[in-house]
């Protein structure tokens, strides 16, 4: 008998306010609005890049306040790299580029442990290069 793929939704959830507690210790917010602030911006800035089957597979691992930031966006139809996408958040935001790398990885480390190694897989595979190491991930790359 072939074990059945679980559902990303069928994971246990965290709350929203367990998400944020969480990444307000991996990124060592003095407060929980810091938490939040950074949180919303970076989920928003993930969902303007993300798109298809894993956008949706995304939401439902996420929180639902969570969730609704990052569906809330429109994605773009030019995806941008890692490094891009920490340079146009930092521009969003009013922070430093390293500022905006910082916050990046403090959300999305969680956001990953959220979705789950084989949605992370896939998430990682649709986006351009660069974003394993905003999720906290080593980047492999292919020998020519």
């Amino acid at each position: 008998m072939l074990p059945l793929r679980e559902p990303a939704f069928a994971r246990p959830g965290m709350t929203f306010h367990q998400m944020l507690e969480r990444i307000r210790y991996e990124g060592a917010y003095p407060t929980r609005e810091r938490a939040e602030d950074v949180t919303r911006a970076v989920l928003e800035a993930l969902g303007r890049q993300l798109t298809g089957d894993e956008r949706v597979e995304l939401a439902a691992c996420l929180p639902a306040e969570a969730a609704l930031d990052f569906t809330g966006q429109i994605p773009s139809p030019q995806p941008l790299t890692g490094w891009c996408f920490v340079k146009d958040l930092a521009a969003r935001t009013g922070a430093t580029p390293a500022t905006a790398r910082w916050d990046t990885g403090a959300v999305l480390a969680v956001v990953g442990r959220l979705a789950g190694l084989s949605l992370l897989d896939r998430i990682l595979t649709q986006l351009p290069s660069g974003y394993a190491l905003l999720f906290g991930r080593a980047e492999l790359t292919q020998p020519a």
